[in-house]
């Protein structure tokens, strides 16, 4: 297979929640892959526009709530007036929330689920709306978890969605894959991004799941950038449904 299988150029990427960790690795890796980026979270991308920049990789950022499915659908109709169609979706943004689940709360479960899978699900659909309607390609990478395959500990809300995750995966792959939609999704293991900065803190948990990793060490939001182009890229233009773990080895454990 030639190099240009994994090649992004001209292609414009929707990536959320890319200011920071494995959201930004993967728009710094599609901007070295060829391609450009629209960033869309709450916080400032001003890093990684900065680093974007230094590619010399295309970056636009968009603010907006995506707890908010309604604003999420309209910032991409807006994304797409302003510059033109867009090529892929990358539906990275999540929040964790951790307690026991004998004490969690109401407000912890909606609000996870509101942006790590109603959002998520919304997003795709405006997204493959467009495509459709103007008879596009189009991929979509969304990012699940280790713990869309296990039950973790004290993460109810979480683990519950990243499992939604890859079952909207599987169903819209079902749905759009001969209409020339790609859905697939990447599950990452234990990046060093600020969703683990707590468990790192832990010693006694920072030890315990190092042990497990065969790879011995935390990933890197850079592994999962590249994990995201292939699956962005015409290399992969026969998977679908799938779920790519990038774990270091975590689930073969």
């Amino acid at each position: 297979m030639s190099a240009t299988a994994f090649d992004l150029t001209g292609k414009r990427i929707l990536v959320t929640g890319a200011n920071t960790g494995i959201g930004q690795g993967i728009a710094l890796a599609i901007g070295r892959a060829g391609g450009a980026v629209i960033g869309v979270g709450r916080s400032s991308m001003a890093e990684t526009e900065a680093a974007m920049a230094a590619l010399g990789a295309g970056f636009q950022s968009y603010a907006c709530d995506l707890a908010d499915h309604r604003a999420a659908q309209a910032m991409l109709d807006r994304a797409w007036a302003a510059s033109g169609p867009l090529d892929g979706l990358v539906n990275n943004a999540g929040i964790i929330r951790r307690q026991d689940a004998v004490d969690f709360s109401e407000q912890d479960w909606d609000e996870v689920m509101d942006i790590n899978l109603k959002s998520l699900f919304f997003l795709s659909q405006a997204f493959a709306r467009r495509l459709l309607a103007e008879e596009r390609q189009g991929r979509i990478v969304n990012i699940a978890s280790v713990l869309s395959f296990q039950g973790g500990i004290r993460v109810a809300s979480y683990t519950a969605s990243k499992h939604g995750v890859v079952g909207l995966t599987r169903l819209l792959a079902c749905e759009w894959a001969a209409r020339n939609i790609n859905v697939n999704a990447i599950a990452p293991g234990y990046i060093e991004t600020n969703n683990t900065a707590a468990l790192r803190a832990d010693p006694e948990r920072r030890t315990q799941i190092l042990n497990r990793i065969p790879a011995g060490r935390w990933g890197d939001p850079a592994d999962i950038g590249d994990a995201a182009v292939f699956l962005l890229a015409p290399a992969s233009r026969y998977v679908h449904g799938a779920t790519l773990p990038v774990d270091g080895g975590w689930l073969a454990r």
